[in-house]
């Protein structure tokens, strides 16, 4: 994050790009996002397959943490199309 600042000046004016603010932003709520999808994803197929924390996961809950994050990817892709489409038909009427 210390390079956030150094990498918004233009030039030797010292002002701020907008567009370069932007992005950077846009970047950062994308990786916050991945992230917080991972760690939901986590603790809810965490909780549903593993019923003893131990060392190691035996072969059952490996299959079943394996198909919990596909069932959940699919699911979240699937709600992810659906809101992008609903905007941009919403921004079409606009």
């Amino acid at each position: 994050m210390d390079s956030f600042g150094s990498d918004l000046s233009s030039g030797s004016s010292g002002k701020m790009d907008t567009g370069t603010i932007m992005e950077q932003v846009k970047v950062q709520i994308a990786v916050a996002n991945a992230q917080e999808l991972l760690q939901r994803m986590t603790d809810k197929c965490f909780k549903k397959c593993i019923g003893k924390p131990g060392s190691t996961l035996d072969n059952s809950e490996q299959k079943c943490i394996a198909m919990c994050m596909d069932r959940y990817m699919d699911a979240w892709n699937t709600v992810s199309r659906a809101y992008n489409s609903r905007l941009q038909r919403e921004r079409a009427r606009i």
